[in-house]
């Protein structure tokens, strides 16, 4: 999977948060200030030919609509960054992520969700 550029990223998220919509709707979800129209529809382009939005045709207006999932896109770059900051060590990052300014409370919330999705993994083999 391609990474995105930040103008891209921004735009997908729109796109991610709008489920669909034309280059318009795009523009007026855009936080201020907004870019261009002409800005969005160079980088929508982009995106198509990248293969991260699709669209369909009416008449001469395209409907755009995100052809890569949002968590999908989120842990391909989450696996890269594990790999480029911690040696692609799970055990690394784990200890580092433990390691910062959490509380008490968000460290016990963070091991009973590891400590549920082992259950579930173990249900399923």
């Amino acid at each position: 999977m391609k990474e995105l550029t930040k103008a891209e990223e921004q735009i997908m998220q729109v796109l991610w948060r709008l489920k669909k919509g034309f280059l318009k709707d795009i523009v007026d979800a855009m936080p201020n200030p907004k870019p261009a129209y002409p800005t969005v529809s160079t980088v929508v382009r982009v995106l198509v030919k990248k293969g991260f939005i699709a669209h369909n045709t009416y008449g001469k207006v395209n409907e755009y609509y995100p052809a890569v999932e949002k968590n999908a896109y989120f842990r391909h770059q989450f696996k890269g960054m594990v790999s480029k900051f911690f040696g692609n060590s799970w055990q690394g990052f784990a200890s580092f992520f433990a390691s910062a300014n959490l509380s008490t409370e968000e460290l016990e919330s963070l091991k009973e969700e590891i400590d549920k999705q082992i259950e579930q993994r173990k249900k399923n083999d």
